[in-house]
This record gives C-alpha cells, structure tokens and sequence, in this order.
C-alpha cells in the first residue's frame, strides 16, 4: 500500500513566476552555451568566457579568469570584480544574486549556493539568500559557502569548509562548520 507524503511532497513543488529572471528559452540557450562554447574554450580563452558570461547579462570585470569548466547557473545574477580568479569546476548556483568582489580567488571545486528548500514545508519551496564575496578573499579547494552569507575583505576559507555564518574582514577560517582560526596580516607594501 502506497502512503501519502508527509514530509514533502514534490508533486507541489512550483518554481515561483519570474524567478529565473529571464524566458525559459534564454535559460535553455545559456545552459546549451555554457556547455558547448564555454566549457570547451581552451583554458587560456579567459576574454571568450568572460564575453560569454556579459553577452548573457553577467557583470564581469576587468582581467578576470575564470576556468572552461566553472559552471554559473543564471550569469545575469552574477558579478564578479576585477582581477578576481574562478578554478575549475567551481559552482555559482546563482538562483539570487552572487556577487563576487575584485582580487578574489574562488578556487577549483567551490560551491557558492544561494538556494536551498524549506524543508518544514510539504511542498519544499526555495529558500534563497544573495551571497556577498567580499573583496581579496580567497576561497581555497573545496569551499561550500550557504545562502545569505557575506564574506568579508581579505578573508581566508581553508581548504574543504562549511561556511554557515558571515565572515568578518580578514578572517582565516576552516571547518566544517568553518571557525575561526586565526587573522590574515595586512600587506601595505604596494
């Protein structure tokens, strides 16, 4: 005998009007092009992907790399400031905004979510929160950072963290959940 969900019902699951922030077409054109032209750029095609990435809405800064294989969900969500660095395989799951500052480095295998689901409610429904990289912030290998968050300037996330809370302006953390481990020395030398 089949039961009836109580926990979560998938059925009612509905993505709310709008929130793609572009027609269902647009979407799918991306998603074709991310996986064709840009993620079989050769990796020094840095200009070609950034292109890309403003043809399609996203504001992209000056001398930014990013990597053939960096995936963006929504690009027209994104932002990311001069001189910043995103590595391999690293994941904006931009559903909201994600802005990403200058001197930043996102390294390979991060995860920047701006969405998870309620899951008290039956027809688990996005919960969504902006993400906030501040500027020279360098995530290393492996990051997942959860919606909402901010992450201040000049911070450290070592390798594999969790980052469930805001971090302040020249923080190293790791963790999982990240904790503070310690403070990054400022560098006035120009």
């Amino acid at each position: 005998m089949k039961q009836s969900p109580i926990y979560q019902n998938l059925t009612r699951f509905q993505v709310p009007p709008g929130f793609r922030g572009r027609s269902i077409f647009v979407v799918q054109l991306w998603w074709f092009c991310q996986s064709t032209l840009f993620a079989l750029s050769p990796q020094p095609l840095y200009g070609w992907r950034n292109a890309l990435l403003r043809l399609f809405g996203a504001n992209i800064g000056k001398n930014v790399k990013i990597r053939p294989s960096a995936r963006f969900t929504y690009p027209w969500k994104i932002s990311v400031g001069d001189n910043s660095w995103i590595g391999d395989r690293a994941e904006l799951y931009s559903l909201v905004e994600i802005e990403v500052g200058s001197h930043c480095c996102i390294s390979q295998d991060c995860y920047i979510a701006t969405s998870g689901h309620n899951h008290h409610g039956l027809s688990f429904d996005y919960i969504t929160g902006k993400v906030v990289i501040q500027d020279e912030v360098w995530l290393a290998s492996g990051v997942f950072v959860m919606p909402g968050l901010n992450v201040g300037r000049g911070a450290v996330v070592a390798a594999r963290s969790v980052v469930t809370h805001n971090i302040v302006e020249a923080d190293i953390v790791a963790g999982m959940p990240a904790r503070s481990i310690g403070k990054r020395t400022r560098n006035d030398a120009k």
